[in-house]
């Protein structure tokens, strides 16, 4: 075994890992922070324990060595040394192309850029058409459909809810009758999103595995309504005296949806810890395989693996997070928590159905997508279109830079023995 190919993918994965927890954990809480509904320190604890979670107790623990099979696999079955170099630069490539991104401020998909990445070393060390460039139309489409599906959803949860909670005659009395009908929309939302994921698990080799919605939808149902009735409870015993004004009975407003802005947040980065730590993993669960002589479309990944990458996560959000979370929070449009209730809660019905209808999308473009149609929904001046244009061009260059470093890498890595 090459120990020195061994330990340099570790230790490139551990840096990926720490750049998906400085970029793409902005998806999780920037509008939470950008809003005040929960300050930056919070934020990092909050999303160290969700986003460990989703990554140590809920992350693949098989996962596609080859992402998304962008090239074939087999090409690689006699070459297990070369297959783990390519891997070994996808890592490095993506990781510094994230690094860069991060320092400007710009979120971008961490899932394009490893993408982009293994096209890049999978071309220098085979051919171009090894690459299954069908695939990457589905990717293109995702640049415009995703963000456009957030944008519109979120558009009409903040239309509505400025509309019969904000603008009412009795804002205060709207809000305890609209606050409880969140709530239960987000736990239906959440529940569902972790039962599609673990029920097939917990039920495999069953017959009804098959047909796990039928399990998932009444749980999903009884939950969101016990989450309803609670939270209805709780705001209906809130006091409301002395809110003699408008701004006051606002705050209150405010400060409910703040919560249930907080709730969504700890759901979507135990869901981005689950499904984004196979960025930093996969890849290192492939260097593994290769070294022991074997090339397939699966790999395992062991709990130390996990336990690895969700630290890293971690450490990046607490590290360096902070920039790309003012930039989705505050640079975009100006957020409230109801603003960032709707661009989060928008985000996560987004990316659920979606993955249902087995569209490739990225969170980070969905979550964009959502805080500007919460800006359209105020008016077109309240976005800042420059923010706006320079995280689109990041994202148009994503996957070829990516690939170039990557090439660039292998070129240099292949040479080593």
């Amino acid at each position: 075994m090459d120990a020195w190919l061994l330990y340099v993918a570790l230790a490139a994965g551990l840096y990926m890992a720490w750049n998906i927890g400085a970029n793409d954990v902005a998806n999780a809480f920037g509008t939470s922070v950008g809003s005040g509904a929960v300050t930056f320190r919070r934020a990092i604890v909050l999303a160290a324990i969700f986003e460990f979670a989703g990554a140590f107790l809920v992350g693949a623990h098989v996962s596609d060595t080859i992402k998304g099979n962008i090239i074939r696999p087999e090409l690689f079955v006699d070459q297990p040394l070369i297959y783990a170099k390519v891997m070994l630069a996808a890592l490095l490539a993506a990781s510094f192309w994230l690094h860069l991104a991060t320092y400007f401020g710009q979120p971008v998909s961490t899932t394009h850029a490893i993408i982009g990445a293994i096209i890049g070393a999978g071309i220098v060390a085979g051919d171009a058409s090894d690459v299954q460039w069908q695939k990457m139309g589905r990717i293109a489409a995702s640049w415009i459909v995703s963000p456009v599906c957030g944008a519109l959803l979120s558009f009409v949860i903040y239309y509505m809810i400025r509309k019969r909670v904000l603008r009412s005659d009795q804002p205060v009395v709207s809000a305890r009758r609209a606050v409880p009908v969140g709530m239960a929309a987000v736990v239906a939302v959440m529940v569902f999103s972790v039962c599609k994921d673990a029920l097939p698990r917990v039920l495999a080799g069953r017959p009804i595995a098959e047909h796990w919605p039928v399990v998932a939808v009444p749980i999903s149902l009884v939950l969101a309504l016990v989450a309803g009735v609670i939270t209805r409870v709780v705001v209906h015993r809130a006091s409301v005296e002395g809110l003699n004004s408008k701004e006051l009975e606002y705050g209150r407003i405010e400060a409910w949806f703040g919560r249930l802005q907080i709730a969504t947040a700890c759901y979507m980065a135990f869901a981005h810890g689950a499904n984004d730590v196979a960025n930093a993993i996969g890849p290192i669960a492939g260097v593994l395989e290769a070294l022991k002589g074997h090339v397939g479309g699966k790999a395992p990944v062991p709990a130390w693996v996990l336990f690895f990458g969700g630290a890293g996560i971690v450490a990046g959000l607490a590290t360096y997070g902070y920039k790309v979370i003012e930039a989705v929070g505050r640079k975009i449009t100006e957020v409230t928590p109801t603003r960032g209730f709707s661009a989060e809660f928008g985000t996560a019905t987004t990316v659920l159905v979606c993955s249902l209808l087995g569209l490739p999308i990225s969170t980070t473009f969905v979550l964009v997508g959502s805080v500007m149609g919460v800006g359209f929904a105020r008016g077109f001046g309240a976005i800042d279109l420059r923010v706006v244009r320079r995280i689109f061009l990041s994202w148009v260059i994503t996957i070829p830079c990516s690939a170039a470093i990557a090439a660039l890498l292998f070129g240099m890595l292949k040479t080593w023995h």
